[in-house]
């Protein structure tokens, strides 16, 4: 069994080479954080080819989650051959990284990618002049292509056993590392000339496995520092960039002037100060307008009215009730499981079109610029820009979004990130838009954007509120990001990551969403005694919603238990809710318009009611699944259960907030519990402008980071 890593910068391609190589459709976007833990996979036609992608890191240096588990790899379990991927149009920066990767022994593999890309600036690069001066093979690639992959793999294996060259440092520098490296020989180490390097710089996890020989190590790097007058690392680094500087500056030619290229120009005005954030609110308002009021909401309608209305519930029906099947066993499959995840499906147009035009947004790299955009604006709320990055990946499901988190360096921000990734609208919640949207809205796309920046708000209240707490205090961590150019989208990687979340989508109708509308059936259909009921509000599930419905009467929805029961099945799964209005309130039994359960629910709720029921559903505690992984990622329950408490009380006092006063302003109505909420609203805007008693602390960090 051969093993081959990839091992590249963030935003290489390293993902989609991954991706051609084994057959994998692994993520692919234009931001670090794609890749947070390693994937393996079996090389296309050699079942005895391992490829294992560890995450994008420009150094070995462990500061981050990425690095460590990609140094840690690489170090401890000594893959066969390293395939190194490098950006051919940015090929100083990506060398830094090559070179430390040559010190550790294992045979490398250049695999100069985005040529095309290099080529469009007028950069031309001696393949043969790179390959010499480096001491390994490189061979030209363009990823998106598929050009040049079979020669980059096949060069891999032929490799294996052959020890690569490495970047030599000044006299001075080389004779430290000498007499550093001997040391470890003695212990028989294979990658003495790496650990040396790593503890000339003073690298505290080389220092931890060599701690019983640093006394005679220490005056060796501290003669070196005072004659070099500098740090261990800063020499290194210094003596690597010349290095790498004289390299390149052999083998590379540039045929065009250093003009402003295009992504600079469209950078200057999408990432502009004042202009980034309403360009990204009108994007983003096209984007949901499309997918839930033109192409989303025609289709989406002619699934519900034909496909679900006209011929699979009738069809079903009178198969088996020509069969004659039990009235029973066709309640359950008709008006239980059909209904129930035919509502949830009747929404899977308006998803794949919005799953198409993100996975636009991301291909060409405009989602990496909102990144860098929100920076500025999380800065100011006590979060990091990268917190950004989960979110936008939470947009898609919640569950990657908060394993994403994991690229963030600094705890606080990490866990504040995991607690609050799930505030945005994922794919399960876009059924839930669309419901109210078209029952009380008219199908407004104002509507889904109402619930995107409802979204972006809680994360920055919670940003502002969380911090001031001991357990989040602390300066946000540096985010540093390199935008890629834009370029056109790929066709097959826009239709293959709109069908991978869109049938991810159907999956999970036919699992968790089937089995929940059979047991909502079962319990809206017979009472306690386990008799059939005619009237729905003798069964079991009115009973169970009528004794927990009051907890809700201060959002407005608390009178009728339809909703409170739908509320409880969404934290199954999201689209629950949808799919238990199905069973509730018949969707078998809608006209060919399709309207009856948006007149049913809009007559319930009314406007303001409904927008505290959708608000709720967008912030309150996500599904079983994504709990879990908030486990994962807080450590403990105890934290977990903090985490989803906050969550549901956030979006209960939120709820509250739109029902209480907007009941005031709609209706010009109030009740008694506008007491309560006004009271409320005055604590929480105290919690916002309350002085940060971790002030001091915060400032303490920031000035450490600026170090």
């Amino acid at each position: 069994m051969t093993t081959v890593a990839l091992v590249g910068n963030p935003n290489c391609g390293k993902t989609t080479i991954f991706n051609k190589l084994t057959g994998s459709s692994q993520r692919v976007g234009n931001w670090p954080g794609v890749t947070i833990e390693k994937k393996v996979g079996k090389l296309r036609g050699k079942k005895d080819v391992d490829i294992v992608d560890l995450p994008g890191v420009y150094s070995l240096s462990p500061y981050s989650p990425e690095e460590i588990i990609t140094r840690n790899y690489l170090v401890h379990e000594s893959p066969d051959v390293i395939i190194n991927i490098v950006d051919a149009s940015n090929l100083e920066r990506n060398l830094y990284l090559t070179t430390q990767v040559m010190e550790m022994g294992i045979p490398v593999v250049i695999a100069l990618n985005m040529m095309d890309i290099a080529e469009n600036r007028g950069i031309l690069i001696d393949i043969k002049e790179l390959s010499k001066r480096l001491g390994c093979k490189v061979v030209p690639t363009c990823a998106l292509k598929n050009d040049g992959l079979d020669d980059v793999s096949d060069t891999a294996i032929a490799e294996v056993g052959h020890v690569p060259g490495y970047l030599r440092f000044s006299d001075e520098t080389e004779n430290c590392i000498f007499k550093v490296s001997e040391l470890i020989d003695n212990r028989n180490h294979a990658t003495s000339r790496w650990y040396a390097i790593k503890l000339l710089e003073r690298d505290e996890l080389a220092q931890s496995e060599y701690e019983d020989i640093l006394d005679e190590i220490t005056p060796l790097i501290e003669t070196l520092e005072k004659s070099k007058d500098d740090t261990g690392d800063g020499i290194i680094a210094e003596e690597r960039y010349n290095a790498i500087g004289t390299i390149v500056s052999g083998v590379r030619k540039e045929t065009k002037d250093n003009k402003e290229t295009i992504s600079d120009k469209i950078d200057k005005i999408v990432t502009n100060k004042w202009l980034g954030l309403p360009i990204f609110a009108g994007i983003m308002f096209i984007t949901y307008y499309i997918a839930m009021t033109t192409v989303g909401a025609y289709f989406s309608g002619w699934v519900n009215d034909v496909f679900f209305g006209e011929w699979v519930l009738p069809g079903v029906q009178s198969w088996l009730e020509s069969m004659n099947v039990d009235p029973v066993l066709i309640g359950l499959i008709v008006d239980g499981i059909l209904a129930g995840v035919g509502a949830v499906l009747g929404f899977l147009p308006q998803v794949l079109v919005l799953f198409i035009l993100l996975t636009i947004l991301e291909d060409c790299g405009y989602m990496a610029r909102i990144c860098f955009v929100m920076d500025r604006i999380f800065r100011k709320f006590n979060l990091s820009g990268k917190s950004f990055i989960p979110l936008l990946v939470g947009t898609g499901c919640g569950i990657p979004g908060i394993m994403a988190s994991r690229t963030i360096e600094n705890e606080t921000d990490r866990k504040l990130t995991v607690v609050t990734t799930t505030f945005m609208p994922c794919s399960a919640k876009l059924p839930i838009i669309a419901l109210i949207a078209g029952a009380l809205f008219g199908g407004s796309a104002l509507v889904a954007l109402f619930c995107y920046f409802l979204g972006i708000g809680c994360v920055l209240i919670s940003g502002i509120i969380l911090k001031k707490l001991r357990t989040f205090a602390g300066a946000p961590s540096v985010f540093i990001m390199e935008l890629p150019p834009y370029h056109t989208p790929k066709f097959m990687n826009v239709v293959k990551t709109t069908l991978d979340r869109g049938w991810a989508f159907v999956k999970k109708a036919g699992t968790f969403i089937l089995l929940a509308c059979a047991i909502v059936w079962f319990l809206s259909a017979f009472s306690w005694n386990l008799t059939m009921v005619d009237d729905i509000n003798d069964s079991m599930l009115a009973s169970i919603g009528q004794a927990i419905c009051w907890i809700f009467t201060p959002l407005g929805w608390g009178g009728d238990w339809q909703f409170s029961v739908a509320t409880i099945t969404g934290l199954l799964a999201k689209e629950n809710v949808v799919g238990t209005f199905g069973v509730l309130f018949g969707f078998n039994e809608i006209s060919e318009a399709g309207e009856e359960i948006w007149t049913v629910i809009a007559a319930m709720l009314g406007t303001v009611g409904g927008l505290s029921f959708l608000a709720f559903n967008m912030i309150c505690a996500p599904c079983f699944a994504a709990i879990g992984a908030m486990r994962r990622e807080l450590g403990t329950w105890k934290m977990t259960l903090l985490a989803v408490t906050y969550q549901c009380a956030l979006a209960y006092v939120i709820a509250m907030m739109i029902f209480q006063f907007g009941s005031i302003i709609v209706y010009g109505t109030f009740s008694l519990w506008l007491i309560p909420t006004i009271i409320i609203t005055i604590l929480m805007i105290y919690l916002l402008i309350a002085k940060d008693p971790f002030k001091y602390f915060n400032n303490k960090s920031k000035e450490a980071i600026k170090c």
